[in-house]
């Protein structure tokens, strides 16, 4: 390191040291440096310090070494990450009883398998009782006049802002108590808002189980397409 000043008799000499010199007309660099300069002021006029330091070449970050660094950092983050997100990956799996030809094993309020021996001990004639059927949806079981199981079975969730429509034994209808829509003993829409009937499901029995199959067919209510499927 060394030093130098500056007066205004010598405006021409800036600065010196051991690595090089400095002038308006001529400049000489021996060494690659990292130079700092401190200004002082004094009496006389102004003091220039030069600085002069060295890097290492061993000290120098190696590119390579820094991308494994952030490989490793990466994948030790991942891997906690990725296990940490797979039980709330599954929650959203719609839940399946793996019944006939994809289908999905009825459950009662409960969670237990309907069977349909069973069900029709306790559900008598006319009756429309909510299980768990495609997707997890609410789906009505139909008890016919002659004490068997429909072979359908009717999604509860109304077809207008989906809410979920209960059956009004006194009036024969299901009933949204969201915003009045109406539809008769099947799901066909009678009254709006909704501007569609209520979807349907194939109910099989397989091995004594109500199985809940989707209904990809014409619509016997009103003779037309699925708008479900």
């Amino acid at each position: 390191m060394a030093s130098s000043a500056l007066s205004p008799s010598a405006p021409s000499q800036l600065c010196s040291s051991k690595g090089g010199m400095f002038c308006p007309s001529q400049a000489f660099l021996v060494k690659p440096t990292r130079t700092r300069m401190i200004k002082k002021e004094t009496r006389k006029g102004m003091r220039l310090t030069c600085q002069a330091t060295s890097i290492p070449s061993d000290r120098v970050p190696d590119m390579g070494k820094r991308e494994l660094m952030n490989l490793l950092l990466l994948g030790a983050i991942s891997l906690p990450t990725g296990f940490m997100l797979v039980p709330y990956a599954a929650f959203f799996v719609p839940p399946g009883g793996g019944g006939a030809g994809g289908g999905t094993v009825a459950k009662d309020a409960i969670g237990n398998d309907v069977i349909a021996a069973e069900w029709l001990k306790s559900h008598g004639p006319g009756d429309r009782t909510l299980t768990q059927g495609l997707k997890g949806d609410p789906t009505y079981l139909v008890v016919e006049k002659d004490k068997t199981l429909a072979t359908y079975g009717i999604n509860a969730v109304c077809t207008h802002l989906g809410c979920v429509v209960p059956w009004n034994q006194a009036e024969k209808k299901f009933i949204c108590p969201c915003h009045g829509s109406q539809y008769n003993e099947q799901g066909r829409v009678v009254r709006g808002p909704a501007p569609l009937s209520l979807a349907l499901a194939h109910a099989d029995i397989d091995d004594g189980k109500v199985v809940f199959v989707p209904w990809v067919e014409t619509d016997f209510r009103t003779g037309e397409a699925p708008w479900w499927a």
